[in-house]
C-alpha cells in the first residue's frame, strides 16, 4: 500500500473514532500506523511509523497533524532506554527518529505505537473503557468482560516504559487485540487499519453493554431532598445571578472565561448522595484532571437555597479550596517541579443549577466542562459495577506537575492583547458597532452581538467567529428586561462580562420646530435611558466580579458642537458624554474604568445614515447622499473621511494594554473638527 493510502486510512478511522464521544473525549488519545515509504536519500523503501502528534483532535485530524517517523530508529532506543526514572529524555530522542522535517511534534504515547508489534494501533478513552479501568476491581472485571480478548495493564504514567509494558504483553497475549490500562484509557491493535478500528469499537461498546446490563439502579445513590434540578428558566436564572461571584472566584490568580452547562449528566449527578463523595476523589484519566485540575469546588447547599446564601457559601469554600489546592501542590512538589499554576478550581458545581468551568479562552473553558462530563460518566460506570478508585494523588501531581507538560504550556503562542475579556457592543450588527466587535473579537476577547434585530446580530456573529468566540443576542436598550436579558447572555455564555460598548443610537435631522415630543423621547430611551440601563446592569456584573473591567460610550462630535436641526441627537450625545464623567468618579473605586468616543461624518456602513439620517444631512449641506463622506472630511484639518474602523481603534486603544490608567476620557475621531476640541 502506498505512503498516501496508508495516511488516508489513518485519518479516516481517526475521524470516525473522534468524531464518536462515545469513544474518545476531545484531543484524547491517539492512533497511528505503519508502512513503507521513500527514504529521499538512498531512493529505497524505510518502514515509518505515522502517530497522531501532541496535541492534536482526533476527530478532525488532518495529514498535517501526524508525527512521521522511521519506525527502526524508534526501535533502536529500546536499546539505549536509560530506565523509568529517565524515561522523560525519551521524548526528545523521538526528534532522531523523524523522517525528513517529520511533521507533527510526537507526544509522549509514540512509544506505544512504535514499540507495540501491529501495524495499526488505537489508544482511547472512552468512558465505558474508563469505568472499567477505574473500578477498584478493574483487573477481575477485565477478565469477566473481555476473557483472553482484552488483558489487564495496571497504571504506569504514559511514557516509553508503558509502550514497553504494552508490546511485552501483545507479544505475550497472542489471542489479545488490546488492554485496559489501569486508571487511565484502552489501547486496541489489527493487522488492517479497519480491524484495528473494528477491536477498538467492540472494547468500547463491549464494556458500555455490560455496565448496562450489570449497573445498580442507583449507582449515585438515593436522592437528595432540595438537590433535584430547578426548572430551566429558574436554574438560569439562578446561574445568571451566581454567575459573576464565580467567575471572579475562578480568576483570583488569573483571569478567566467561563462556560456553564445544565446537561442532565450534572444535574443527575449533583442530585444524588454520593456525589460530594466522588467529587473529592476527583477525575483519573490524565486528560481529564489536567483540564479540570484534580477535583472540583462543590456547593454544599440544596438548589432550594437563595442566592444571598448560595454566593455566601461559594466564597468560603473558595478559601477552603484554595488552601486544599496549595497543600496537594506542597505536598507532592520538588525541588524541580514547576511554580504552582494557580490555586482555583477550574470546575465549579451547583446543585440543582449544573456546572461552571472556566480557562484560558472559550473553547478550553468548554472542553474542560465536557472532560467533566466524561468524568462523571466514568464514576457512574464504576461506582455502578462496584467501587470508583482513581489514581493515587501523587500520581496525577506526576502528571499535572510533570515537566513535559510544562513545556507543552511554555511552547504556546503568546495570547493576544484582550485574550479571558468578555465585551458586549450594543447596536452591533452594522456601522461602528459591527467595526467594534470585529476588532475586540480579532484582538482575543469574546464578544456578545448585540442588535434590535437578532438575525443581523447573529449574523455579525456567526462572520466574526464561532460560538466560542462570538455570539448575537437581541436587545432593545430601551427596555429594562431586554437589557437584563442581553447582559444574562453574555454571562451565561462566556462567565462574565468585561467590556461594555454602549453604541446603540439612532437620529432623526429635523428642526426645533419640527421635532415632536415622540422624536424627543425615542431618541433619549435609546441613547441616555439605554447607555444608562446598560451600564447599570453591566456594572452590577464588574463590580461582583471584582477584576475591574472597561464601559465605553459611543458619544458624538456633537456632543460640543452646536449644528444645526438636531436638537434631539446632540442633546442626548451631550446626555451620554457627561454619563462618561459621572460614571468614571463613581466606578473608578472598582477599577472599572468608564471612557467615550466622539466620532463625526462615520458614513460608510453606518446603520443611521442609511435609514435617513445622511439623506436629509446631505439635504442641510447641499450635497449629494452618496458625497457625504467627501463632503465631511473636506471640512476636517486632516481632509479624510472617518471609517467604523477608526472607531474600533479608539475603542481598543482605550481598553487595551496601554491605557490602563485612563478614564473619564472622550477621544476624538473626527479628522479635526476645531469646534469640536474638548476644553
Amino acid at each position: 500500500m502506498s505512503p498516501n493510502a496508508v495516511v488516508a486510512e489513518l485519518i479516516s478511522r481517526s475521524n470516525r473514532l473522534g468524531g464518536d464521544p462515545r469513544n474518545t473525549n476531545y484531543a484524547g488519545g491517539n492512533t497511528s500506523a505503519k508502512g513503507i515509504g521513500i527514504d529521499p536519500v538512498t531512493g529505497g523503501d524505510v518502514e515509518l511509523l505515522w502517530v497522531k502528534g501532541s496535541g492534536g483532535d482526533l476527530g478532525t485530524l488532518t495529514p498535517q497533524g501526524l508525527a512521521v517517523l522511521r519506525l527502526d530508529r524508534v526501535r533502536a532506543l529500546v536499546d539505549v532506554y536509560p530506565g523509568v526514572e529517565r524515561e522523560d529524555e525519551m521524548v526528545s530522542a523521538f526528534d532522531y527518529c523523524l523522517h525528513g522535517r517529520g511533521g507533527a511534534a510526537p507526544s509522549i504515547d509514540t512509544a506505544m505505537h512504535g514499540l507495540v508489534e501491529s501495524p495499526h494501533v488505537d489508544h482511547l478513552h472512552p468512558d465505558a473503557g474508563i469505568a472499567i479501568a477505574t473500578a477498584v476491581d478493574g483487573e477481575e472485571l477485565t477478565k469477566q468482560i473481555y476473557g483472553h480478548k482484552v488483558v489487564w495493564v495496571p497504571w504506569r504514567r504514559p511514557g516509553f516504559q508503558l509502550g514497553l509494558d504494552i508490546a511485552a504483553i501483545k507479544a505475550d497475549n497472542p489471542e489479545a487485540i488490546g488492554c485496559i490500562l489501569g486508571g487511565h484509557g484502552i489501547t486496541a491493535w489489527g493487522a488492517s487499519s479497519d480491524e484495528c478500528e473494528r477491536n477498538s469499537l467492540w472494547m468500547i461498546q463491549t464494556a458500555a453493554a455490560y455496565i448496562d446490563e450489570h449497573s445498580t439502579r442507583q449507582p449515585f445513590g438515593a436522592e437528595l431532598p432540595g438537590y433535584a434540578a430547578l426548572p430551566e428558566a429558574e436554574r438560569h436564572a439562578k446561574a445568571a445571578a451566581i454567575a459573576p461571584t464565580i467567575r471572579g472566584m475562578a480568576s483570583t490568580d488569573r483571569p478567566m472565561v467561563g462556560h456553564y452547562t445544565d446537561s442532565d449528566v450534572v444535574l443527575d449527578f449533583l442530585a444524588h448522595a454520593e456525589h460530594p463523595r466522588l467529587a473529592e476523589l476527583g477525575t483519573s484519566c490524565p486528560d481529564h484532571f489536567l483540564r479540570t485540575k484534580v477535583k472540583p469546588l462543590v456547593l454544599d447547599l440544596p438548589a432550594t437555597a437563595g442566592t444571598d446564601e448560595m454566593v455566601a457559601r461559594l466564597k468560603e469554600l473558595h478559601e477552603t479550596y484554595r488552601e486544599d489546592y496549595r497543600g496537594y501542590y506542597e505536598r507532592h512538589a520538588t525541588p524541580d517541579s514547576p511554580e504552582i499554576r494557580g490555586a482555583d478550581p477550574l470546575i465549579v458545581l451547583v446543585p440543582g443549577v449544573g456546572m461552571f468551568s472556566f480557562g484560558k479562552d472559550k473553547q478550553t473553558a468548554r472542553v474542560a466542562g465536557e472532560f467533566y462530563v466524561n468524568a462523571i460518566n466514568v464514576m457512574r460506570g464504576a461506582e455502578g459495577l462496584s467501587t470508583y478508585a482513581p489514581i493515587d494523588e501523587s500520581e496525577k501531581f506526576r502528571i499535572e506537575y510533570w515537566a513535559l507538560e510544562e513545556a507543552k504550556l511554555q511552547r504556546m503562542p503568546k495570547p493576544k492583547p484582550l485574550a479571558t475579556r468578555i465585551a458586549l457592543v450594543t447596536g452591533a450588527a452594522s456601522g461602528i458597532g459591527k467595526a467594534i466587535a470585529k476588532r475586540l473579537a480579532a484582538e482575543g476577547a469574546c464578544v456578545v452581538v448585540a442588535d434590535l434585530e437578532l438575525a443581523k446580530a447573529e449574523g455579525v456573529a456567526t462572520e466574526i467567529g464561532s460560538g466560542d468566540v462570538a455570539i448575537g443576542v437581541q436587545a432593545d436598550v430601551s427596555d429594562e428586561a431586554a437589557v437584563q436579558a442581553a447582559v444574562d447572555a453574555a454571562v451565561l455564555a462566556f462567565g462574565g462580562l468585561d467590556l461594555v460598548v454602549n453604541n446603540a443610537g439612532l437620529s432623526l435631522s429635523k428642526t426645533l420646530l419640527e421635532t415632536t415630543v415622540a422624536d424627543w423621547d425615542l431618541q433619549h430611551d435609546v441613547m441616555a435611558k439605554g447607555s444608562f440601563l446598560v451600564s447599570r446592569a453591566a456594572a452590577k456584573v464588574l463590580i461582583e466580579q471584582g477584576m475591574g473591567g472597561d464601559i465605553v460610550y459611543i458619544s458624538s462630535k456633537n456632543s460640543l458642537f452646536a449644528g444645526p436641526n438636531n436638537i434631539a441627537y446632540s442633546a442626548v450625545k451631550a446626555d451620554q458624554a457627561h454619563q462618561v464623567r459621572l460614571l468614571a468618579a463613581e466606578l473608578g473605586q472598582h477599577g472599572i474604568k468608564v471612557n467615550g468616543i466622539n466620532p463625526d461624518g462615520v458614513v460608510h456602513g453606518s446603520g443611521i445614515f442609511s435609514s435617513g439620517w445622511g439623506a436629509n444631512r446631505a439635504a442641510v449641506y447641499g450635497v449629494e447622499e452618496k458625497d457625504l463622506g467627501a463632503f465631511y472630511a473636506q471640512r476636517t484639518l486632516l481632509k479624510k473621511e472617518v471609517l467604523p474602523e477608526h472607531c474600533a481603534a479608539a475603542v481598543f486603544a482605550l481598553v487595551g494594554p496601554d491605557l490602563t490608567q485612563t478614564t473619564g476620557l472622550h477621544i476624538p475621531v473626527d479628522s479635526g473638527v476645531a469646534a469640536a476640541f474638548l476644553r
